[in-house]
């Protein structure tokens, strides 16, 4: 019989990342941790900060080693579960966000210190995509980042990742010859 191997979600507790990285590698379980670069505020900062903070995904067979193998690893806190059930995430969406990481190191790190308040930006990914914002402020959790836009005539706040906004280009003036 093949083994039934899937993507499972582990949540690390806070900043214990790589150290739940390294547990799993050393067990010789599959692990794909999305991390990406960044040019921090701090220059002492760590360079290299997880995609999902607290999270990161063990591909295991969980019939044959069972849910505590992963779960009471050190710096883990849980497997992620609904109704008591371990949470598989499709092969596909693994390899889609693999490729969406690739993209966003490729394009350099991102400057967590490029805006400044009341500075114009555009959003560029999500569920808020196209629309415009004023750049409010960065927030204590990683890459986050708060602005400010008009819904239905009303000013209303967004805590969004920082990776997915850009500044606003100044509309051209054209001169009517």
């Amino acid at each position: 019989m093949d083994a039934m191997q899937s993507w499972y979600v582990i949540h690390s507790k806070p900043r214990k990342e790589n150290q739940v990285y390294s547990q799993l590698c050393a067990r010789s379980i599959e692990v794909f941790y999305p991390t990406i670069r960044v040019k921090p505020v701090n220059p002492r900062s760590s360079k290299i900060r997880p995609y999902f903070p607290g999270y990161l995904f063990a591909y295991v067979d969980l019939d044959a080693i069972g849910v505590g193998a992963l779960q009471w690893l050190p710096g883990v806190n849980r497997v992620v579960q609904f109704d008591g059930c371990p949470a598989s995430v499709p092969d596909n969406f693994i390899s889609e966000l693999e490729k969406h990481i690739t993209t966003i190191n490729n394009a350099g790190p991102i400057d967590l210190n490029r805006f400044k308040k009341g500075d114009p930006v555009k959003i560029t990914e999500g569920p808020l995509t196209g629309h415009e914002a004023i750049f409010d402020m960065r927030l204590s959790a990683k890459d986050r980042i708060r602005v400010i836009l008009e819904v239905v005539g009303r000013l209303v706040r967004a805590d969004i990742d920082a990776g997915t906004i850009e500044h606003k280009l100044p509309k051209k003036r054209t001169q009517n010859l």
